[in-house]
This record gives C-alpha cells, structure tokens and sequence, in this order.
C-alpha cells in the first residue's frame, strides 16, 4: 500500500479534471478527462464511471490506470499509477452514486472505480521527471 503526502493529497483536492490512462490486454493506450476523482484515503481513489466505454473495456482486461496530477494550483505535477476493482452494488458504489447525482442529477453513475495506489512518479521537469517518489509502503 502506497499512501500520498499532505501536499499531494493537497494538489489532488485543487484539481478540476484529471486525465486518466488505461491500456488494453494487448498494451493499446486510451486517456480521458474524468471530472468525477476523488481521494477518499490516502491510499484510495474512486472514479464515477458515468460515461466510459474504452477506459471501462481496458478496466475489465487490463485493472491497472494512471491518473495525472497537474493544474494552476498544484506545486509540481505527478502521476498515480493503481490497481483497479470494479464496483456495481454495495455500500461504497451507492455512496458514489449519492455524491454523483447530487452534483449532476442526469449523470447516469454506471459503477465505482476503486484505485488501490501502488507507486507515484514525478512528472515536473527538470532531472527528476519520471523518477518514482518514494512513498510510505514502498
């Protein structure tokens, strides 16, 4: 288990969209700007699946994503690499829903993406772009 620090739990929360890559059993890449991200533990990131298709697909095949951090407010960027469930009925997947159509009554709120962290990297450039950030776990 990988846990991310104060200050990129931090970054996380200024972040409005988050580009999230997934790849197919075969290794063919897909990234989409998701609204619906958020860090519900150090640890823990849920996606709302309300429009996915591709990124579902390569979910099902391949349960690994990357999810960029990066916008005007973050000191620095990096990227979250995770394990991926997939989640459809319980306690989590309806809380997901609630917080969902709270925010946007129409969005249909298909199923829950959980993201178990497992290793972050930097992305700002400079000589450590792409080097992971050792993290509490690893």
């Amino acid at each position: 288990m990988v846990k991310l620090t104060e200050e990129m739990k931090a970054a996380f929360s200024s972040v409005r969209v988050f580009p999230v890559a997934t790849a197919s059993k075969d290794g063919i890449p897909n990234v989409v700007p998701i609204g619906f991200c958020m860090l519900v533990g150090d640890d823990t990131i849920w996606i709302a699946d309300n429009f996915m298709k591709k990124s579902l697909a390569n979910l099902r095949e391949n349960p690994k994503v990357a999810i960029y951090v990066w916008g005007p407010d973050t000191k620095g960027c990096f990227q979250i690499k995770g394990d991926v469930s997939i989640v459809t009925e319980g306690e989590d997947f309806q809380k997901m829903r609630e917080i969902v159509l709270a925010k946007m009554s129409q969005a249909p709120a298909k199923s829950l993406i959980v993201v178990e962290i497992t290793e972050v990297f930097s992305c700002t450039p400079g000589p450590g772009a792409g080097e992971r950030i050792p993290m509490m776990g690893q």
